[in-house]
C-alpha cells in the first residue's frame, strides 16, 4: 500500500508455482528497515540454537560467540526507493559442521522469501568481508562460548582483563588472545582491557591507520563496558619510562622484557587474487569453460562459478530452482577446500540482474539493458498487473521522478571571474557577458567566497563545450592548475562538460545561456581548416533558444536548431528573427518557466520587446522565422537514473583499489586518495598525507574510473569530475557524509592569525577521541620529524581553544597560589612547543604529553607556549623599533583578556553540540499537529519556519511520523533530510 499524487494504491501480487512455507523466524524480514546516518538500511541478526534460527535482540548485535553461527540480513533502500538485500551467515571457528550446514541452507530459505535475489555472503570468524564488519562499526566482538556450552551475558560476569589484537585500516578485526607477553610482537596493534583502564600498544611497525582504527574500538570498550568512565593510555613499543603509562602497562605483564618477532599463522595468509576462470555447476559438479570472460557465457536456467582466487563467486541464473541453488553453494564449498585455499577465501552468492560491482568489475564490460534494475523491474510487473485490470499506474509514471535530491549550494555573495581561452592565454569575459557560454570554447570560471568561516574558499571549474578543440581543453587544464598552485592549492577543482553542468556550477551565474560558435582563434581556425559554416551566435541572426528550469540550481538555455522540431511541449522556448523576439511557450510548461524566459530574452538583448506566443496560437511569422511548421514532441524528458553514491580508496603505497560499505567522514584518511562516485558526478578526495607526486594524478585516477564505470555501470564519459583537497571539502561534497567539520582541520585562531593543524590518521583520532592534549610523534617517518613534530605541537596548542572541557574548571587552578595546574602546564606546553620549533629534523625525542585539564587552564598554557614561539620567531628576523615592541605587548594583552573573559563565562556555557540540537529542533515552544504542518494541509500553520515545519512537531508525534527520536534526525545528512521531510509532506 502506497500514495502517490494524494491517490492511495494498493498492489496485490500473486506468486505462482509450489512455494515453501517459510521460517516462522524469518516472517517480516527485510519489511522494517531502521535508519541510519547514510542511507536507509537495518540490521537483522538471527542465530542458529538447536539447528533453528532464533531471532537476536539488537541489544546484542555485534557479539558473536565463537561456538555459534548467525545469518545476517541487511536491508537497504536505495535512492530510487528499491530495497536491496544482503545475507551473510557468519561461522564460529568453535561452531559444529552441522550447524554451518544448517545456516547456509536457512539462508537460502531466507532468501526465496525475500524474492530470490539478495547476495549471499559465506563469512568465517577471523576473516569477515570488509562489507560484513562495516554494519557494526567500530567491529565485532567475538566472545568464547556459545549455546550448546551454555554462556553468560559479558555484563553478567566478573571482569576479566582481556588482551585484543586490533588488525585493518577501514573494517577492524579484533581478535582476542592468551593475556602474555608473549601475544605482543612488533607488527600489529594490541588493546589491553583492564577494569580501571584500556590501554593501547602500538607495535614499532605497525601501520598509523590501524593505530587510528583501534583508538575507535578503544572508545567503543569504554562506552560499552565501562559506562565511559575508564581512563585510556597509549603505549609505544621502545619506550619505558618507569613513571608513565607505559611502566603500568609492562607491570601488568610481570614487569617489561624484551617481546619477540612476530610468528605467522594460517590466519595471516592472505589470499592471492588471480584472473577470474569461469565454471559451470550441474549436479554439484564443477567444470571449467574455456573462452574470453563474457556475460553471454551464462545462461539464465544453470548456475556457475567465478573464480578470482581471494574471493570464489556464484552466479545464479533467474529461473534456477532452489535447490539447484542449494547445491551451487555446497559445490563451491568443495571446490574451495579441494583447492585448499586459505580460509580467508570469501564466497559470494550473486543472483542474475543484481549484480554488484566486485562480481562485475572482473568482466572487461558488462552490456546494459539486458537486466532490468530493481526498481524498474517491480515497477513494470506491478504496471503489467494493473494494466491487466484496466487501471493505468499513472501515479507511477516514468516522467515523475520520486525524489529530486538537490545538492547544498555554494555560499552567495562571493566574486566571480570568467575566462575563455584564446590560444595559449586567457581573455576575460566582460562583466554584461558572464553566463554566456559558446559551444565552440573553452572557460575558466573562479568563485571565490566564504563558507561560514574566516577563511576564503575556491571554486575553480573549467568548462568545455561540446565543439571545442583539443589545444584549448589542454590551455584550459595548464591554467587551472596554474591558478590552483598560486592559491596553494586549496581550490576545488571541476572539469565540466557541456550538457552535464551540476547545479552548484549553474548557480554560479544569474543567467546561464550556451550559444552556438566560439570567440576564440582556435575555434574560427578549426571551422575555416573543414570549410563549413560559422553558427556563432549573433544578436540580429535568426536563433531559437530553449530554457528549462525555474531554479537557481537548473535555470539553464541552450540554443538549438532553429526548426519547428526543436520545440516542446514542456518548455519555453525564445526566437529570435532580427529586431524580433518570440517567446513561445508549450501546454505543459509552468508560469516560473515564462518568467525565467523573460528575463533570458532581457539579458540577451537589453530593452528587447517580447511578443508571446502559446502553443496552438502561433502567427504565420513566427512559423516563417522557423522555416515552416511541423510536428514537434509533447514528451518529457525522462529523468536520470537515480544511483547511490559509491566510495573507493586508491592506495599508492598498497598498490590497490577498495569499495569502501556503508561509508562516513572516517573513512576518509589522510594518507589515501578516495573516490566518491554519485553517478551524477565524481569526486577526487586528495589527503594532506598523500605524497605530492601522487597529488598530481588526481584527475587521472578519476578519469580512468570513469572510462572503466561506463562499460561496466553506463557511467556517462562526460560526468563532471571534481577534485577536492583534504580541509578544503564544499558543502555539495559533505552532503553524502555526516559531516563534522572539526574532524577535517582543527583550526587555531589566536592574535587575529590562523593557523591550520594536520596531521596523520593516528595523530587526528587521537586528538578527536582524547584530546589535542595527546600529542603523539609519529615513529614511521623519523627521517622527516620536523614539520611532523611542529604540527603536533601546534595540536597540543590548539585544544586550548577548541576541546570540550576536561572536567569541572577551577578559579585557582592558572594561579600561581592555586595548585600546580597551570604552572606546570605552562612549562610543558612550551617544552612540547619549544621542542618542535628548535629540534633538528633527525631529533626523535617526543614532545611532553601535558595531562587532562580544564579549558581555561590550558588556554593560559597555550598563549604562554604561543608567546614563546613569537619570541624566537623574533629573534630570527629582529624589529626592535617601539611600535613593534607595542603592538606585540599590545597583541598578548588582548588575548590574555579574551582568555580571563572566557574564564568567567565558562560556568555558563552550554555544549555546542547540545546548542545545535537545539537550534535544529526549533525548540521554539510552540507545536502543532502533524496534519497542520503538512504542506498541502486543509488547515495550514501561519507564522513558522516553512523549511523547517517538522520541527513544529510534538516528540511524540514527530517519532510516529519519521519513526525516530529529534535529535536522530538531525544527526543524518542534510540531503538524508529532506529526502525523508518529501516523503511526510513537509518539505
Amino acid at each position: 500500500v502506497f500514495s502517490r499524487e494524494g491517490r492511495d494504491w494498493l498492489i496485490i501480487c500473486k506468486m505462482s508455482g509450489p512455494t515453501k512455507v517459510l521460517d516462522p523466524a524469518f516472517q517480516g524480514a527485510g519489511q522494517k528497515p531502521g535508519l541510519n546516518l547514510t542511507f536507509i538500511r537495518g540490521t537483522e541478526i538471527w542465530r542458529i540454537e538447536n539447528f533453528q534460527p532464533v531471532l537476536v535482540p539488537k541489544s546484542e548485535h555485534g557479539k558473536f560467540y565463537m561456538g555459534d553461527t548467525y545469518i545476517v540480513l541487511q536491508t537497504t533502500q536505495n535512492k530510487a526507493g528499491a530495497y536491496l538485500f544482503d545475507i551473510h551467515f557468519w561461522i564460529g571457528k568453535d561452531t559444529s559442521q552441522d550447524e554451518a550446514g544448517t545456516a547456509a541452507v536457512k539462508t537460502v530459505e531466507l532468501d526465496a522469501g525475500l524474492g530470490g535475489r539478495a547476495v549471499q555472503h559465506r563469512e568465517i570468524q577471523g576473516h569477515e568481508s570488509d562489507k560484513f564488519l562495516s554494519y557494526f562499526k567500530p567491529c565485532i566482538i567475538p566472545l568464547e562460548g556459545g549455546v550448546a556450552s551454555g554462556f553468560k551475558k559479558l555484563e553478567e560476569e566478573e571482569f576479566e582483563t582481556r588482551l585484543y589484537t586490533c588488525k585493518g585500516k577501514r573494517a577492524v578485526h579484533l581478535k582476542q588472545v592468551p593475556f602474555a607477553r608473549s601475544s605482543l610482537n612488533h607488527d600489529d596493534v594490541f588493546i589491553l582491557d583492564t577494569k580501571e583502564k584500556i590501554y593501547q600498544f602500538n607495535g614499532a611497525n605497525s601501520n598509523i591507520q590501524e593505530r587510528a582504527k583501534a583508538l575507535a574500538v578503544v572508545q567503543y570498550l569504554k562506552d560499552k563496558f565501562h559506562e565511559g568512565t575508564s581512563d585510556v593510555a597509549i603505549v609505544d613499543d621502545g619506550k619505558l619510562d618507569t613513571e608513565s603509562d607505559s611502566g603500568e602497562f609492562w607491570v601488568l605483564f610481570g614487569g617489561f622484557a624484551p617481546i619477540a618477532r612476530k610468528v605467522a599463522s594460517e590466519d595471516d595468509i592472505i589470499p592471492e587474487t588471480t584472473p577470474p576462470k569461469l565454471y559451470s555447476i550441474a549436479d554439484g559438479q564443477v567444470e571449467s569453460i574455456d573462452g574470453n570472460l563474457s556475460k553471454s557465457m551464462m545462461e539464465n536456467n544453470k548456475c556457475y562459478l567465478l573464480d578470482c582466487g581471494s574471493e570464489v563467486f556464484i552466479w545464479v541464473g533467474r529461473v534456477t530452482q532452489v535447490e539447484e541453488r542449494k547445491t551451487a553453494i555446497q559445490a563451491a564449498e568443495d571446490f574451495v577446500a579441494n583447492e585448499n585455499r586459505p580460509k580467508a577465501t570469501r564466497i559470494t552468492r550473486v543472483i542474475q540482474g543484481y549484480e554488484p560491482h566486485s562480481f562485475k568489475s572482473n568482466f572487461d564490460s558488462w552490456p546494459s539493458g539486458s537486466a532490468t534494475p530493481a526498481n524498474e523491474e517491480g515497477r513494470g510487473k506491478v504496471a503489467a498487473l494493473l494494466k491487466q485490470q484496466g487501471v493505468g499506474l499513472k501515479g507511477l509514471s516514468k516522467s515523475t521522478p520520486v525524489n529530486e535530491d538537490i545538492p547544498p549550494l555554494l555560499e552567495g555573495g562571493g566574486k566571480l571571474e570568467v575566462w575563455y581561452i584564446d590560444g595559449k592565454a586567457k581573455t576575460p569575459v566582460s562583466k554584461d557577458d558572464v553566463g554566456k557560454l559558446y559551444s565552440g570554447d573553452c572557460y575558466l570560471v573562479l568563485y571565490a567566497y566564504h563558507s561560514g568561516e574566516r577563511k576564503e574558499d575556491y571554486f575553480l571549474c573549467c568548462w568545455f563545450g561540446k565543439n571545442s578543440i583539443q589545444e584549448d581543453q589542454e590551455t584550459a587544464v595548464r591554467l587551472a592548475s596554474t591558478m590552483t598552485n598560486s592559491l596553494k592549492g586549496r581550490p576545488v577543482q571541476a572539469r565540466i562538460f557541456e550538457g552535464k553542468e551540476p547545479p552548484q556550477f549553474v548557480a554560479l551565474f544569474e543567467h546561464m545561456v550556451v550559444l552556438k560558435g566560439g570567440l576564440s582563434s582556435g575555434y574560427k581556425n578549426s571551422v575555416t581548416e573543414k570549410g563549413s559554416t560559422d553558427e556563432t551566435y549573433m544578436p540580429e541572426s535568426i536563433a531559437l533558444i530553449q530554457v528549462s528550469g525555474t531554479g537557481v540550481h537548473n535555470n539553464k538555455a541552450l540554443q538549438v536548431e532553429a526548426v519547428a522540431t526543436s520545440l516542446n511541449s514542456y518548455d519555453c522556448f525564445l526566437l529570435q528573427s532580427g529586431t524580433s523576439m518570440f517567446l513561445w511557450h508549450g501546454n505543459q510548461s509552468t508560469h516560473e518557466q515564462q518568467e525565467v524566459a523573460a528575463k533570458v530574452a532581457e539579458f540577451l538583448k537589453p530593452g528587447v520587446t517580447i511578443k508571446h506566443a502559446k502553443e496552438g496560437t502561433e502567427s504565420s511569422s513566427f512559423w516563417f522565422a522557423l522555416g515552416g511548421k511541423q510536428n514537434f514532441t509533447s514528451k518529457k524528458v525522462s529523468p536520470q537514473t537515480v544511483r547511490d553514491p559509491h566510495l573507493f580508496s586508491f592506495s599508492f603505497n598498497r598498490g590497490n583499489v577498495e569499495e569502501i560499505h556503508n561509508f562516513d567522514q572516517d573513512d576518509l584518511l589522510t594518507e589515501d586518495m578516495h573516490l566518491l562516485d554519485t553517478h551524477a558526478e565524481v569526486f577526487v578526495w586528495v589527503g594532506q598525507c598523500v605524497d605530492p607526486k601522487e597529488k598530481q594524478t588526481a584527475f587521472e585516477i578519476g578519469q580512468r574510473y570513469i572510462d572503466l564505470a561506463g562499460s561496466l555501470e553506463g557511467l556517462s564519459p562526460k560526468v563532471p569530475l571534481y577534485k577536492i583537497t583534504e580541509g578544503n571539502e564544499p558543502c555539495f561534497f559533505t552532503t553524502y557524509f555526516s559531516w563534522d567539520a572539526t574532524k577535517a582541520t582543527v583550526r587555531l585562531s589566536v592574535l587575529e592569525d590562523m593557523l591550520w593543524v594536520q596531521g596523520n590518521s593516528f595523530q587526528k583520532k587521537a586528538a578527536s577521541l582524547l584530546g589535542t592534549h595527546h600529542v603523539v610523534q609519529d615513529q614511521s617517518s623519523s627521517g622527516n620529524q620536523g614539520p611532523r613534530q611542529r604540527a603536533a605541537a601546534l595540536a597540543a596548542l590548539t585544544s586550548a581553544f577548541n576541546s570540550p572541557s576536561g572536567g569541572t574548571s577551577s578559579p585557582n587552578r592558572d594561579r600561581p597560589n592555586g595548585n600546580q595546574g597551570g604552572p606546570r602546564q605552562r612549562a610543558e606546553a612550551l617544552a612540547a612547543l619549544s621542542s618542535a620549533f628548535n629540534s633538528s629534523p633527525s631529533s626523535n625525542s617526543p614532545p611532553q604529553r601535558p595531562g587532562l585539564t580544564s579549558r581555561s587552564s590550558q588556554r593560559a598554557a597555550a598563549l604562554a607556549a604561543l608567546s614563546q614561539v613569537l619570541t624566537n620567531e623574533k629573534k630570527k628576523s629582529p624589529d626592535t623599533s617601539p611600535s613593534a615592541e607595542a603592538k606585540d605587548e599590545k597583541a598578548f594583552s588582548e588575548a590574555e583578556a579574551s582568555e580571563e573573559s572566557a574564564e568567567a563565562k565558562e560556568e555558563e556555557e552550554v555544549s555546542p553540540a547540545a546548542d545545535a540540537i537545539a537550534e535544529e529542533a526549533g525548540t521554539t515552544g510552540a507545536t502543532f499537529t502533524y496534519q497542520q504542518l503538512q504542506a498541502k494541509s486543509d488547515k495550514p500553520v501561519k507564522g513558522i519556519d516553512f523549511k523547517r515545519r517538522e520541527a513544529y512537531l510534538s516528540e511524540e508525534e514527530f517519532k510516529i511520523v519519521f519513526g525516530m527520536e529529534k535529535e536522530a534526525f538531525y544527526k543524518l545528512p542534510r540531503w538524508k533530510q529532506d529526502l525523508l521531510k518529501k516523503k511526510f509532506n513537509l518539505f
